[in-house]
């Protein structure tokens, strides 16, 4: 075999492992085609829909599943913050409504009578005083004030950009900016982001 084909068949084998490792939406957490309540069968439908989507959302790719209304969370409060938190807001509002617990989770496509609704540790409640803040504005200045964050503008998320590039929403930390809803990075429980191995993720923003 001459050196050039040990070079092909070296690089098709690399792909193979790649593409035999890649994580996506099939099979994870948020796979719900095999679910009782989801009579479409269909995985995406639950929160997408090609038309007569809910553009009410900022950030809200063609959403198909009813938002929930509640207007006033109870927020994390910690006297170490910086940051001033405000309730939920862009695409948070979009886990939450499912993760609140107070929407059914058949609720989408214009049905609101659904009767199946989070339970178990996805259950996060309309109380985020345990839960790390969300929709919080996260830049040089706050990094700056804080003084044990990283400057999103300027450091990298290990991700192929910065953080403010790679897991910010409009300058915004959110839910995504953690965790990946469609499960394409490392297929945890969790739908990580990243791998959060000797606190990766956390210490991708937290400078400790």
């Amino acid at each position: 075999m001459n050196k050039l084909n040990v070079f092909f068949t070296c690089a098709f084998l690399v792909a193979v492992v790649q593409f035999g490792s890649a994580q996506t939406i099939v099979g994870s957490a948020h796979d719900f085609s095999g679910q009782s309540w989801n009579t479409t069968t269909e995985i995406c439908i639950v929160c997408h829909t090609p038309h007569n989507a809910d553009i009410s959302v900022a950030d809200a790719p063609l959403w198909n599943h009813s938002l929930s209304a509640v207007a006033t969370y109870t927020l994390y409060a910690s006297g170490t913050m910086n940051s001033v938190p405000g309730q939920p807001d862009g695409s948070s509002k979009l886990c939450l409504s499912c993760h609140d617990g107070t929407v059914a989770l058949e609720n989408f496509g214009g049905v609101t009578s659904g009767t199946n609704f989070m339970s178990g540790d996805a259950l996060i409640g309309t109380s985020l005083s345990n839960d790390h803040p969300i929709s919080i504005d996260y830049d040089a200045a706050l990094a700056l004030a804080d003084g044990g964050l990283h400057n999103p503008a300027t450091t990298s998320s290990g991700l192929g950009g910065t953080i403010a590039e790679d897991m910010l929403i409009s300058g915004k930390m959110q839910c995504s900016s953690c965790h990946d809803v469609h499960n394409s990075a490392v297929g945890t429980s969790s739908l990580l982001l990243k791998s959060n191995a000797a606190s990766a993720l956390c210490l991708t923003c937290h400078d400790k």
